[in-house]
């Protein structure tokens, strides 16, 4: 039985749709169509807020039995940037020297193919097949997520679906196919700092209120000291100021108020209260009145490594040869929504060339993701398993 999928073409065809976020750029419908030629049922859903776009959002699924295994990632790309630092068409799709280059070729259109290629391959010829695979597709993970996983997932619970395990196709691999498994994420969260104070001329101090000066000493008292050392699967924890900004263009006025923004990775020994505690601490240790606004990206979390990490690192030995290192390091995913619901990893490409000119994905890795992931399909629905 020939194949109806190839994960190169696939992919080709789901770059060359211009789905920078929030825009869909009938991406979805490409991978809905390409699914429903093997035997998926497909559910197209947008969903809205105030004040935010509205998303598409794909949902694929074939069997009603358990286990249930889900595969997780995204349609929409960061923006290209300066179209002149690009040596091909962001989305052409271009083939050169054994690369495909395009926005989305790394960050993870690409993925996305080799999954419905994978599922193809595995479902060949199973009659006996009871279990589910299903696809939890979005167009909002480099946007804001708000329209995206989170309420996909939050869709699909109430209708009932429950999920065993979930993997998410992000560019795992600082340099080879094979390297790396993340198995948690940091905690992140956004922090604005405000300091009022009082304005006035330089040479009156006395009659001013510098803001300047007690913002300069917050900012000290949270960066003099480390907020840990690390624990067994996540590295230390790090406070990063971000900006600093008064908006005082005179040398000779004090100004009424000074800014600043810092973010916070944290790992698995805080949550958000935690981390907002010891800030808290720090901030009153100056004393002086201010104001700090957060925004909370998600909570640390892991899935301890166990028979899910060790299908995949299996699956990645045979193909690849190389033994995948389990970590937690690098950003978010929407992976820190789907641990709610199921134990969750990612595994996909090389991401040196993510949200850069050039994005690109060897073909060879194509070919041998879509491998990686039929023998992960495999071994999770093995009788034996």
């Amino acid at each position: 039985m020939s194949q109806k999928l190839d994960a190169i073409e696939l992919g080709r065809a789901l770059i060359r749709c211009e789905s920078v976020t929030p825009e869909d750029g009938g991406a979805l419908d490409v991978l809905k169509g390409a699914l429903q030629d093997i035997g998926f049922s497909c559910e197209l859903l947008s969903f809205s807020e105030d004040g935010t776009p509205d998303i598409s959002n794909l949902y694929a699924r074939i069997g009603e039995g358990a286990p249930h295994f889900c595969f997780a990632g995204h349609t929409d790309t960061v923006p290209v940037g300066d179209p002149e630092n690009w040596s091909a068409d962001p989305f052409g799709a271009e083939i050169r020297n054994g690369m495909l280059y395009g926005r989305g070729a790394a960050d993870m259109k690409t993925a996305l193919a080799c999954f419905a290629a994978a599922a193809e391959r595995f479902l060949a010829g199973r009659g006996d097949f009871s279990g589910s695979i299903s696809l939890l597709i979005t167009g909002d993970e480099e946007g804001p997520a708000i329209n995206g996983t989170k309420k996909l997932l939050e869709w699909a619970a109430a209708r009932g679906e429950k999920f065993d395990a979930c993997l998410v196709g992000e560019p795992t691999n600082p340099d080879a196919l094979g390297e790396m498994i993340k198995i948690g994420r940091r905690g992140s969260l956004n922090c604005s700092l405000t300091v009022p104070g009082t304005s006035g001329h330089t040479a009156y101090p006395h009659l001013a209120d510098n803001p300047v000066h007690r913002l300069i000493d917050m900012l000290a008292a949270l960066t003099a000291e480390a907020l840990d050392r690390g624990s067994d699967h996540f590295q230390p924890s790090s406070l990063q100021i971000s900006t600093i900004d008064v908006g005082n263009p005179a040398t000779n006025v004090i100004p009424a108020k000074a800014e600043a923004g810092f973010n916070v990775r944290f790992n698995d020994l805080y949550d958000v209260a935690g981390i907002e505690t010891w800030i808290a601490e720090r901030l009153d240790r100056v004393g002086g009145e201010y104001d700090l606004g957060i925004y909370v990206s998600g909570e640390a979390f892991l899935t301890p490594p166990g028979r899910f990490s060790e299908i995949i690192a299996g699956a990645v030995r045979r193909i690849t040869g190389r033994t995948p290192e389990l970590s937690t390091s690098g950003g978010t995913s929407d992976a820190r929504f789907i641990k709610d619901y199921c134990a969750v990893a990612e595994f996909g490409l090389v991401g040196r060339t993510m949200h850069k000119a050039d994005e690109c994905a060897a073909l060879s890795d194509l070919e041998a993701l879509t491998n990686i992931y039929t023998a992960i399909l495999e071994d999770y629905f093995a009788p034996d398993g």
